[in-house]
């Protein structure tokens, strides 16, 4: 009689928690949502979608070039621990994509600049099967690509469905207001001084915002090489263009634009570091630059005071 009450107790248990099984992760763990994201970006906008119902953890912080990252155990760990994860995708983390198509089998996993239409992509001016996966700086494209996380979090958590929702109303009206302010600050630098100069081509999309020229010294991924030649090709352009600026970049070395000024020096024409600019990577955690319209805002003012 007491074996038939022990499997009696053994199978109800078994069956509250199957039962169990069917509820939310947020109801099984008691706890907030746990979001992976590679760059900082996308946790930004993760916290901001997410609110008090995500812990978000970004694998890349200030100063990292995602172009060359490899992810470390302790990145693995951070993926391995996650309900969800994000990437940019669009070849971006182009050393990880071995490890995030592998996490792709076990958990959500969304490489969110997929979601854009291919003909909205922009590609290398010499090689137009290299896409370029900096999105960020079109806000039109990036709303678009972040619709992803509002559905990543709502599908991982639908029991707060309208909180997600909410949340993400509010922060891309937030984005609108950046691109309107953005608009008005570009229009002050005259037409013919839109010249953006900087280590790598990953201004592009702001470019075609705001009717800028672009001019990267490397590719649209920092792991391409650049030789003598390229250098002396922007020096060239520099000095007939009678261009006075250009620009280095929180998360690359700035040899290779000093290397260039050097060369404009040389040719007697001088060109100025008109500042730093935010390309791959964000600000430092907890300052306006470390948050995705604080450093959006950053870059805006460090152009238009060099160039107007």
């Amino acid at each position: 009689m007491k074996k038939l009450i022990a499997l009696y107790i053994a199978f109800s248990l078994l069956f509250l928690a199957a039962c169990s099984g069917n509820s939310s992760k947020s109801e099984q763990k008691g706890d907030k949502l746990i979001v992976t994201t590679t760059i900082s970006q996308i946790a930004d906008a993760a916290m901001n979608i997410g609110g008090d119902k995500v812990e978000v953890q970004s694998l890349m912080g200030p100063g990292t070039d995602p172009h060359l990252y490899k992810a470390t155990q302790g990145d693995i760990s951070k993926l391995q621990r996650a309900d969800v994860i994000f990437y940019n995708g669009l070849h971006l983390e182009g050393k990880m994509l071995g490890v995030l198509e592998k996490m792709n089998k076990d958990k959500p996993t969304y490489a969110i600049g997929d979601s854009i239409k291919k003909e909205n992509l922009l590609s290398h001016v010499n090689d137009s099967t290299a896409v370029d996966p900096h999105i960020w700086f079109d806000i039109d494209l990036w709303k678009r690509a972040l619709e992803e996380v509002e559905k990543g979090l709502i599908k991982a958590d639908p029991d707060n469905k309208d909180f997600y929702e909410k949340n993400a109303e509010a922060y891309f009206n937030k984005l609108e207001e950046l691109k309107t302010f953005a608009l008005k600050e570009m229009a002050k630098i005259p037409t013919e001084q839109r010249v953006l100069v900087t280590a790598h081509d990953a201004f592009g999309y702001f470019g075609a915002a705001y009717d800028m020229e672009v001019m990267g010294l490397q590719g649209l991924s920092t792991d391409s090489e650049y030789g003598l030649g390229d250098v002396q090709s922007l020096v060239n352009t520099l000095v007939t263009r009678n261009i006075k600026a250009v620009f280095i970049e929180s998360s690359i070395s700035d040899r290779s634009i000093n290397a260039v000024i050097e060369g404009a020096k040389k040719k007697g024409h001088v060109v100025k570091v008109g500042g730093e600019l935010f390309s791959d990577a964000m600000g430092e955690e907890g300052t306006e630059e470390g948050t995705y319209i604080g450093m959006y805002k950053h870059n805006l003012k460090t152009i238009v005071e060099a160039l107007r």
